[in-house]
């Protein structure tokens, strides 16, 4: 029975922004598919980008690397930003893939297991993962990749960037023969020289922009649309919702939509929420439900079975987001598996 919700994933718009971003660096994109793909679905979209000439992928778990290796066959490098963990080096030498090493515990359990080829994280400010710059090890046999992450890549005139790429430059002069790995999908706009050997951009591939705001140079790929359920008129003075969220002042007709936040339609919506329907922009009246959303269509002609698009080429995926309080990123990931993925090209 066909789903009244589902998150339509344009193929066609990832591999042209994969090119797009390809061009604009002048460096190998590795796309980073961790979180499923940014919950788009990792096999289906990292499939497409081996297509359009990917050869490396990254991803932040060893079960996610085993995932991908079972969908994408032996041919592509696969790099698990986690590390290896304690116990973790003959799972992940199982499948044929490289941990970034992010400290020095991580060096001896891969060591200990053999080694072989592995990736360095050097920490330049964001204090997350990897190695200080005054603490990263001497080379060693199998390092095949050093990088480093931008704390504030979405903010371009943010000095930080900059002084974290010299650091990095430097750090990375230890480790002659490795890829240099710097840009993420906001440092794929700061420069050619944010570039080094390969940019690993993940959320402007999937639609969202590099500024956490819509930009024409990145091509929307997730559509979330939902059937309209019900149409209603609320009389002047009735409310909608729970806790009486809207309280109309006069007569609105309300289109009760199939998307909630058990499908990853975020409550934060409310009361800030829109949605496109029947060719315009339209607000979600009180609270978001947990399997159903209101919307104001008040005017339109719109009819049970109708789609209103919550996200996609009409209400960009970042205007959505920020409506919801939030970034791209939150929104793509929160959509749960009962909303099935259908891939257009």
């Amino acid at each position: 029975m066909p789903s009244p919700a589902t998150l339509s994933v344009d193929l066609g718009a990832l591999a042209r922004n994969f090119h797009a971003l390809q061009a604009l660096t002048g460096a190998p994109v590795h796309p980073v598919v961790k979180a499923d793909g940014y919950g788009l679905g990792a096999p289906a979209c990292a499939t497409r980008l081996m297509a359009e000439g990917a050869r490396t992928f990254f991803v932040a778990r060893a079960a996610e690397g085993q995932a991908l290796r079972a969908a994408l066959g032996a041919e592509p490098t696969i790099y698990v930003l986690d590390g290896c963990h304690e116990g973790a080096a003959a799972e992940l030498k199982a499948a044929d893939l490289r941990p970034v090493l992010n400290q020095p515990r991580q060096i001896d359990a891969w060591r200990q297991a053999g080694g072989g080829a592995c990736g360095l994280q050097i920490d330049t400010g964001m204090n997350r993962l990897g190695f200080r710059p005054e603490d990263a090890p001497e080379t060693f046999d199998g390092v095949s990749l050093v990088m480093s992450h931008l704390a504030c890549a979405d903010e371009p005139a943010q000095p930080m960037n900059r002084r974290q790429r010299d650091l990095f430059a430097a750090a990375a002069q230890r480790y002659p023969g490795a890829i240099r790995s710097f840009a993420n999908s906001g440092g794929c706009f700061l420069g050619p020289d944010f570039a080094f050997d390969a940019v690993r951009p993940g959320i402007c591939l999937y639609g969202g922009g590099p500024e956490g705001r819509t930009d024409d140079r990145i091509a929307p790929v997730a559509t979330l649309w939902a059937e309209v359920l019900q149409v209603r008129e609320v009389p002047a003075g009735e409310s909608v919702g729970y806790s009486r969220g809207f309280r109309a002042d006069a007569p609105v007709r309300v289109a009760t939509v199939a998307a909630g936040y058990a499908d990853g339609l975020l409550r934060s919506y409310s009361p800030r929420g829109a949605a496109w329907v029947a060719g315009q922009t339209r607000p979600l009246l009180g609270r978001v439900s947990m399997d159903v959303c209101a919307v104001d269509v008040t005017g339109l002609d719109v009819a049970v079975g109708d789609r209103v698009e919550l996200f996609g080429p009409n209400r960009r995926l970042d205007d959505a987001a920020a409506a919801a309080g939030t970034i791209a990123y939150e929104l793509l990931t929160s959509i749960t598996p009962r909303v099935p993925r259908a891939y257009v090209d």
